[in-house]
């Protein structure tokens, strides 16, 4: 597994040894002197987290703050202020250039790293959140996957995409198609909280493919209710005399000419209820056939592996 890499930043010998003491062997540890110093190292190691004194000669904790969100590559790069006893004009002045957090001198070990690991998973978040739908994405998906396959739990996943949406999409513009996702998205998140409660998880691979994850048990009625839904809604998403027809004209991605009904939703669902499910690709692979095949029926409708192993 990847150590995270943590740059810290401080003038004093002895607060860098404290650093490196409590973050070493949990974390990769590089080390400045100066926020100068710190910003050729951000550039060079690329590190995943910074730590850096607020008072420093050369570069103080806020200019080098200001200098590293002037950076389009490490702008989102987290950062932790470290502030002298009481200074609260310390602290504001560090959020304010651009830290993402504070702690006040002398810190608990424990507090720290508490800090580092709060921090590092909020911005694996935000970084990784589709910016369409806000769902997590592919890293927090493959994540999620990988914590139910190490738990031992019974669990299935539903891969679910929309059927004919490129042709909707090239009809009726980019925009609409997003609100169409973000429809997609608001059902599979209401149903899953609704059926599924907090065990459950919904992600959003890209553009119009989803999953979702719960416990083996509600898989089923999660589709059903989800396909129920969408198919309700779809309609809205047409004009009246599209909505009369009952399709619309357009090109296929082979480039042919064809007639497409109304958008559906078509789910696979992969589950280790029968059979060893060891990692992560198995499970995209079994999902991607189980979408394949559903989509061979020209209406929504979900499919389970029934393999057993």
């Amino acid at each position: 597994m990847r150590q995270e890499k943590i740059l810290i930043i401080d003038d004093d010998p002895d607060i860098l040894d404290v650093l490196n003491l409590s973050l070493s062997g949990l974390y990769n540890v590089i080390s400045a002197a100066n926020g100068k110093e710190g910003l050729e190292l951000a550039k060079s190691k690329s590190p995943d987290l910074v730590i850096t004194d607020y008072m420093m000669p050369v570069m103080n904790g806020p200019q080098f703050v200001r200098e590293l969100r002037k950076d389009v590559l490490l702008r989102h790069l987290p950062v932790i202020m470290l502030t002298g006893k009481g200074e609260v004009k310390d602290m504001v002045a560090g959020i304010e250039a651009g830290a993402d957090d504070y702690l006040v001198k002398p810190f608990e070990p424990e507090a720290l790293l508490a800090r580092i690991r709060m921090i590092l998973t909020r911005t694996l978040r935000s970084l990784d959140a589709n910016p369409l739908t806000l769902l997590p994405g592919n890293t927090s998906v493959m994540e999620e996957l990988q914590n139910r396959i190490n738990s031992g739990t019974i669990f299935a996943v539903g891969y679910a995409d929309l059927d004919k949406f490129k042709i909707y999409n090239d009809k009726y513009g980019f925009e609409k198609g997003d609100e169409v996702i973000r429809h997609t998205a608001r059902i599979l998140i209401n149903t899953v909280q609704t059926l599924a409660g907090s065990e459950g998880f919904v992600g959003h691979i890209g553009g119009d493919d989803f999953v979702f994850v719960c416990d083996d048990s509600k898989a089923d009625a999660v589709s059903e209710n989800v396909i129920n839904a969408f198919d309700a809604v779809a309609p809205s998403f047409y004009k009246e005399e599209d909505r009369q027809a009952g399709f619309i004209s357009g090109r296929d991605r082979q480039g042919n000419e064809t007639k497409a009904g109304l958008v559906s939703i078509s789910i696979g669902i992969v589950s280790n209820r029968d059979q060893k499910i060891s990692h992560v690709a198995q499970i995209g692979e079994i999902g991607a056939d189980l979408k394949k095949f559903a989509k061979q029926v020209e209406k929504s409708n979900f499919v389970r592996d029934q393999r057993k192993i």
